[in-house]
């Protein structure tokens, strides 16, 4: 089994995973969606369920690979914004 294929299994569980205990997707999905995290927790499963059943086969992989560098790309900068926004502690 490929590589990616085996990283699209693997994101697609993780994926799963959001709807079936989205508690455990809280504490990271807070920090790039601080506000209405729990519909952002079943967003972001859905994207990486949809996401990792593209790279499973490779008539689709091409496109899944470009979804994810995009996905992904659009977390970091989410988590990056919301960093700067929080207010200094101390």
């Amino acid at each position: 089994m490929a590589l990616i294929r085996k990283a699209g299994i693997a994101l697609a569980v993780t994926g799963a995973a959001h709807f079936a205990a989205p508690r455990l997707f809280e504490p990271i999905s807070r920090a790039g969606f601080p506000h209405d995290t729990e519909l952002w927790i079943k967003r972001n499963g859905a994207t990486e369920l949809a996401l990792g059943l593209a790279l499973v086969p490779r008539r689709t992989r091409r496109a899944g690979l470009v979804g994810v560098a995009a996905y992904f790309g659009w977390l970091g900068t989410r988590v990056a914004r919301h960093r700067q926004e929080e207010p200094e502690k101390g």
